[in-house]
């Protein structure tokens, strides 16, 4: 499990999403949450990937259903990272279901 930096991404632009990939761990990733922040995948595979991004909190003493996000092979998407899906640790726990040609970077949005 590896612990994902946060890349800024400046106003005025630039951050090449590709140059700042990493290959996703087969033990899952934690991310750095909070306001402007966001998880990009990268699916450079053949099969469609899904992500998990784990919600531990309740409403009412109900649990939050986890984020699940499939990745169609040769796209990317981008997911929030929002207070929500704090864990315990202060990071969003992210699991993958394959991570073969699966990239991923976390952004904050420079304020």
């Amino acid at each position: 499990m590896a612990a994902l930096p946060i890349v800024l991404a400046p106003v005025a632009g630039g951050v090449s999403l590709e140059g700042a990939d990493t290959a996703a761990s087969s033990g899952g990733d934690t991310a750095p949450v909070g306001t402007g922040r966001f998880l990009y995948v990268r699916n450079g595979g053949a099969s469609s990937r899904t992500v998990t991004v784990a919600t531990p909190g309740s409403v009412s003493g109900l649990p939050i259903a986890d984020i699940t996000v499939t990745v169609p092979a040769g796209e990317s998407k981008i997911l929030p990272l929002t207070s929500l899906v704090r864990g315990a640790n202060g990071r969003a726990a992210l699991t993958y279901d394959a991570v073969t040609d699966l990239t991923v970077a976390c952004f904050e949005l420079e304020r």
